[in-house]
């Protein structure tokens, strides 16, 4: 059943980095701002940097929820979830920062993803860091088994059909404000 551990250890980081889906949980401090559960997928965007930190690439969106609450009060859980094998959630809680394409120190929180983002560089719109807090995992028999077909194209088309002056419009447009109002590119440089 659910046990919590000082850290990450080894044999959970493996078992992490080879899950194909991760759930992203923020919220803003407000009492009656909107809670957001964001999934996030492509194969080599996430990674475990040692025992007590991971990140993973924020990839171009229409909403910037995780941004904002992470610029206004760095609370995160992220959740993984056995679909295949033995069943298993494993969470992580911690105190998450961004650093978005055009800010300081993008290009080197880049790095652990070189390989898994050779394609990708275009979508790639942050790098979320997170300090883990927390370590826990639960039995997850209510996880119901499924099987990959595999990763979805469709980002990846998607950002290939624009220019990056249009994505730049794009990201203007959908990713100035969370849903309730908070900054989430609003004043950063542009890419």
């Amino acid at each position: 059943m659910a046990k919590v551990y000082e850290r990450i250890e080894p044999r959970l980081a493996r078992w992490i980095e080879r899950q194909p889906v991760f759930f992203v949980g923020t919220a803003p401090l407000s009492g009656d701002g909107l809670v957001n559960v964001s999934p996030k997928g492509l194969r080599g965007t996430f990674a475990v940097l040692d025992e007590h930190t991971f990140a993973y690439v924020d990839m171009s969106a229409s909403g910037v929820e995780t941004i904002a609450h992470l610029r206004e009060n760095g609370r995160v859980c992220v959740m993984f979830c056995s679909f295949d094998g033995t069943p298993n959630v494993v969470r992580l809680h911690g105190r998450g920062r961004v650093v978005t394409h055009g800010e300081p120190g993008f290009s080197e929180a880049l790095e652990p993803f070189v390989m898994g983002l050779a394609a990708r560089r275009t979508e790639a719109r942050g790098v979320v860091t997170v300090d883990v807090t927390r370590v826990a995992d639960a039995c997850g028999y209510a996880v119901p088994r499924m099987t990959l077909e595999g990763d979805r194209e469709l980002l990846d088309s998607w950002a290939e059909r624009h220019s990056p002056e249009w994505m730049r419009g794009y990201r203007a447009e959908k990713n100035q404000h969370s849903l309730d109002g908070l900054p989430g590119l609003a004043g950063l440089p542009e890419w």
